[in-house]
């Protein structure tokens, strides 16, 4: 119950932390989008006012006397008059020194007629192009001086209407509104599925964690216990010879030996999980190697009745660790001798295959039942407990092997023999 509540009060946090990190990722990328629609939208506009606005100033100061038609009357219309404009959204106001509309442009009179007349000169926003709103109309001007000294313009305004991109920019709005409501409900489902997601190593590892120190618990105790009750045996007979209590003694030295290589494979693969062990490659020679390893085995297999043989093929170098690689193929030989009888066989064979360098050792044992393959590489796995306590086994030796293999880039397979026991496949890159 209290593990349950742990694991389902982390996956709230993780929920809150993507949700968190998707509406903020969401809100910057709205913001930047927003900003480049409105600035695309008004872009244009104040292009349009700076245009007339440059065109106004050039043809002041280029217009002359020669300009004119033959009569003599310049029919031209001033660049301060509407009529010279060919945009026909922008309209031009001109205003005097102290703050008054100039008539003579009866469309811009007209204008100012209709809607600006609560609107004052602002000199404050001179050459600057400004937003303003009038009987819910939208615009934006452009204030500059005139510079032309022989009329009574002093300030010309060029104003044009907005309304169109105020709408586009609105429906946008809403649209990002929507659309933000509707993200915020897939970001809790989102957030919710990746939270479960996030969990399920963390759960398993916990498991496996929880496992394993129950599992080391009682390989280590039961080791413990009997040397501690033989131990005792002893103290309770201090003045009998070593002769008469030879039994518990080897007893004792055999559980402080299986102790000693349990703490051992415990140590490797705690390093091997926190990923302190690093491997030291060489150039090792593949049937060198493997026949220098195999040779103390061959005399311990005719010693048991076995016969272990060699088929070596593999007549190239490779780069390994070789105290790991040596460690690997002992963890093997060992396991085919363990579960082997009287006159059964052990073979090794190495070969190239697919650019790959192939180890393979196989026996004709009792075997591993199919379904049970899966397992074999688990940590404190063991087919028959009882057998293996017999072998002395503990179920740590083909994790070793795999994290050995694993380290090398490498991959190992069991398989059963066609007709009795298992082969033990490793390959590894050249």
């Amino acid at each position: 119950m209290f593990k349950e509540k742990i694991f389902r009060s982390q996956q709230l946090k993780f929920m809150i932390f993507n949700l968190i990190a998707f509406t903020i990722i969401f809100t910057i990328f709205g913001i930047i989008i927003f900003s480049q629609v409105q600035g695309t939208l008004f872009k244009k506009t104040d292009e349009e006012l700076e245009m007339v606005q440059e065109k106004h100033m050039s043809d002041f100061s280029d217009r002359t006397i020669e300009d004119r038609p033959v009569d003599g009357i310049d029919r031209t219309p001033p660049m301060n008059d509407q009529r010279a404009i060919k945009n026909p959204r922008i309209f031009m106001l001109n205003w005097s020194k102290d703050g008054e509309i100039v008539e003579g442009d009866q469309i811009g009179s007209l204008f100012y007629e209709s809607y600006l007349q609560d609107f004052t000169l602002d000199k404050n926003n001179l050459d600057t192009v400004t937003n303003i709103t009038i009987d819910d109309h939208h615009y934006r001007y452009l204030l500059f001086e005139d510079t032309n000294e022989d009329d009574d313009v002093a300030y010309v305004q060029l104003i044009i209407n907005t309304d169109a991109e105020e709408t586009i920019i609105n429906n946008f709005q809403k649209l990002i509104i929507i659309f933000s409501i509707v993200f915020i409900v897939l970001s809790i489902s989102a957030s919710y599925i990746l939270s479960k997601k996030m969990m399920q190593p963390i759960i398993l590892s916990w498991k496996k964690q929880a496992e394993f120190v129950e599992n080391a618990s009682h390989e280590l105790r039961t080791p413990l216990t009997i040397i501690q009750n033989k131990l005792e045996l002893l103290l309770t007979s201090p003045q009998e010879k070593i002769a008469n209590k030879f039994e518990n003694i080897a007893l004792s030295l055999s559980e402080t030996r299986r102790l000693s290589k349990l703490t051992s494979d415990l140590l490797t693969l705690a390093r091997a999980d926190s990923a302190e062990t690093q491997l030291v490659k060489q150039t090792i020679h593949v049937d060198t190697f493997v026949k220098n390893v195999c040779a103390p085995y061959i005399e311990i297999a005719e010693s048991q009745d076995k016969h272990l043989w060699l088929q070596l093929n593999c007549d190239l170098k490779m780069e390994a660790d070789e105290v790991r690689l040596h460690q690997l193929l002992v963890i093997l030989l060992d396991n085919a001798l363990k579960y082997t009888g009287e006159n059964d066989s052990i073979g090794v064979k190495t070969y190239e295959e697919d650019h790959k360098i192939i180890f393979e050792v196989s026996d004709t044992g009792i075997g591993i039942k199919e379904e049970n393959m899966k397992y074999i590489f688990d940590r404190f796995y063991r087919e028959d407990r009882a057998r293996s306590r017999e072998t002395g086994g503990v179920g740590l030796g083909l994790s070793i092997a795999h994290w050995i293999v694993k380290q090398h880039e490498g991959t190992i397979k069991a398989t059963q023999n066609k007709n009795k026991g298992t082969t033990f496949k490793v390959k590894l890159p050249r």
